[in-house]
């Protein structure tokens, strides 16, 4: 059986009932494919980067959740390896398909903001935890 805290479990929890909406975003690029959602070459390009970010992200996020609680680290430095990655599968996806919201958009608005807070939080949360294995 796999020992985890309980900050790792309720966190693990959350992740895995929140890819229940990488679904709805796979029903709605199903539809933008097909046709039936009207949207430009760059909108349909950032639809399924925002798809494809959710999904990989959010496994990846799993894994370091596990990953972390083979370290010694505490306080900030935990949290940041343990949900860095998970706030990032939150960030990033939202930053690609909230900047191409809008009949016609052929460019992302000010929203592509949540991409590099994002890529931010993916960096910081993978570098504290790899720190964190090798130290540990």
């Amino acid at each position: 059986m796999l020992d985890l805290s309980e900050p790792a479990r309720i966190t693990a929890g959350i992740a895995v009932l929140a890819a229940i909406t990488v679904t709805t975003g796979g029903q709605f690029l199903t539809r933008v494919v097909t046709g039936r959602v009207p949207a430009t070459d760059f909108q349909t390009a950032f639809f399924r980067a925002g798809h494809a970010h959710a999904g990989v992200l959010i496994i990846l996020g799993l894994v370091c959740l596990l990953l972390t609680e083979a370290t010694g680290l505490t306080g900030g430095w935990q949290w940041l390896a343990r949900t860095g990655v998970l706030v990032a599968a939150i960030l990033m996806p939202a930053g690609f398909f909230f900047s191409a919201m809008g009949t016609g958009r052929t460019a992302p608005n000010r929203w592509v903001v949540l991409l590099w807070a994002g890529a931010a939080f993916l960096a910081a949360g993978l570098g504290a935890l790899g720190v964190g294995l090798l130290i540990s």
